[in-house]
């Protein structure tokens, strides 16, 4: 039998070790001054639904950027706030020098509010690069002005951007393990998405840094096929760009500049709903090498569990027990370091194994979890 653990776990530990090459391989992308063509425009779209905490910080961000004015404009698509989302945009519009419009959709059902409020957007927008974020980013100053450059020197269909989570100040232990958790799990998201598109082969990405060419959304029918299904305005669409273009049309920003911060959950609640809408695209996606990395990935974490509570039923600690679990966490480390460091969190090294100590019974549970129909988000139940 435990030659069987040996062998998964040790299969997982060679693949860590090939993401972390991968990882190393990526080039990061200088910021070059760049001639921008007097007619270049990108069109940023913000899908928002009662996020007046948030959503004005996130402007004064937009305002403040170093690609000019005249080169971008500002959609904010707002899904029927019951909160002062839209007054606070309205108030923007009126004292700001930013290009922005507000559009107030409709009340009205539907299985993707956000993929309707993006395809809503395309329709008014003027940009030929569209870019995605949420209501409750932040971005640097430089951001803009890192996918400007990126798609006019390679001509990239889309560009998947890095994504974390902010520095927050808690105000309990409770809540500082929670942001590091997240964090960290959310950075293991991330690396893995970029090694795998920079091994051509595109499975996950963000659209809260997001950009995509408009022509290559419309040559693909937009989210033509996967409206119905309430998650996944980013990864269906990166896999039918992928289709339609290839593989090479499609990068990775790997520089700080362009990284987006989003707020990690403060309650229960909230993390369980967000993951599980997370976990509902893997449910529904029918490509046979994305069901089978899932499958395997959550067999690799069911053993883990296994070999952690296997002692405490035998009253011993077998040196091969033990020999595989570092096959497993050593590899795993050394990738979370490098994703964790270039997203600025280089203090946190120390952190990690203990996050990855529980990340099985996480892995588990949101996996058997994401198995029933529906969840609430926004305060809508979606499905």
């Amino acid at each position: 039998m435990l030659y069987v653990f040996g062998g998964v776990i040790g299969g997982y530990a060679v693949a860590c070790l090939w993401l972390c090459w991968q990882w190393l391989r990526i080039p990061k992308r200088p910021l070059n001054h760049l001639d921008m063509p007097p007619d270049f425009k990108i069109s940023v779209i913000i899908p928002v639904r009662n996020e007046a905490a948030h959503i004005g910080v996130l402007l004064n961000d937009l305002e403040r950027q170093t690609l000019a004015s005249q080169h971008f404009e500002v959609w904010v698509m707002d899904d029927a706030s019951t909160d002062r989302t839209a007054e606070i945009v309205n108030e923007f519009i009126q004292n700001k020098m930013l290009n922005l419009q507000l559009v107030s959709l409709v009340n009205a059902p539907v299985s993707s509010p956000k993929k309707r409020a993006i395809t809503e957007a395309l329709k008014r927008a003027s940009g030929q690069l569209i870019i995605t974020t949420d209501g409750d980013c932040r971005v640097g100053e430089r951001w803009l002005e890192m996918f400007a450059q990126t798609y006019l020197e390679t001509g990239a269909k889309l560009i998947s951007g890095p994504v974390t989570f902010l520095k927050t100040t808690p105000t309990s232990v409770v809540e500082w393990m929670g942001e590091v958790a997240q964090t960290i799990e959310f950075a293991s998201l991330i690396g893995t998405g970029a090694c795998l598109l920079e091994a051509g082969h595109p499975t996950m990405c963000n659209g809260a840094n997001l950009a995509y060419e408009r022509a290559a959304f419309e040559a693909v029918g937009g989210f033509a096929g996967v409206e119905q299904i309430a998650s996944g305005d980013d990864e269906f669409l990166l896999q039918k760009i992928s289709k339609h273009f290839g593989v090479e049309k499609l990068y990775f920003l790997k520089n700080e500049a362009a990284v987006v911060s989003t707020h990690a959950q403060d309650s229960w609640q909230g993390f369980y709903h967000q993951r599980i809408r997370w976990a509902s695209k893997w449910a529904v996606n029918k490509r046979l090498a994305t069901m089978l990395v899932a499958v395997w990935v959550f067999l690799v974490n069911l053993l883990t569990l296994i070999l952690l509570i296997a002692p405490f039923y035998e009253n011993v600690v077998p040196f091969e027990f033990c020999t595989i679990l570092l096959l497993k966490y050593v590899p795993e480390f050394l990738f979370l370091r490098l994703i964790i460091r270039f997203l600025g969190r280089k203090s946190w090294d120390c952190y990690i194994p203990i996050v990855q100590l529980f990340y099985p019974i996480y892995v588990l549970f949101f996996g058997l979890a994401a198995q029933r129909k529906g969840y609430v988000w926004k305060g809508r139940n979606l499905r």
